[in-house]
Parts: C-alpha cells; structure tokens; sequence
C-alpha cells in the first residue's frame, strides 16, 4: 500500500490527478491557442525572435573586452 493508503484509494486518486492535468492542459491551450504548426524551413539564427538578443550582444562585448585584455 503506498502511502497509508489502500490500492484501490491510491489508483482513484491517480487517476483524479492525470485527469485534472489533463484538463488543465486542454483550457490552456484553448485560452492561450498556441501555434502547434511545424515550418517547413527552421529559421537561420538570428530569425527567431525569441533568442535572446540582449545576452547575444553582452556576449559579444565580453568576448572583445577579454581579446582586447589578452592583446594588449
């Protein structure tokens, strides 16, 4: 019996707590109504407007300061 409790207690239980994920899924994908489709291209990088262009650019100034520093 896991938890104290007996099988048939714990099984109902499981499947209580599948079945709410479930649900909770399901509205917010209706709520929010992602866009499940796949390109038939993927992007080059820097196309993608998610990336993160403010760590790309503080990125590229650490590399340039640790050049510079390792130069001269």
């Amino acid at each position: 019996m896991p938890a104290g409790v007996s099988w048939a207690r714990y099984i109902r239980m499981l499947g209580a707590s599948v079945l709410a994920m479930f649900a909770g899924a399901q509205a917010v994908h209706q709520y929010y109504l992602p866009d499940l489709s796949i390109p038939d291209v993927p992007p080059k990088p820097g196309e993608f407007r998610t990336e993160l262009q403010g760590y790309k650019v503080r990125e590229e100034a650490l590399k340039k300061v640790k050049s510079e520093r390792d130069t001269g």
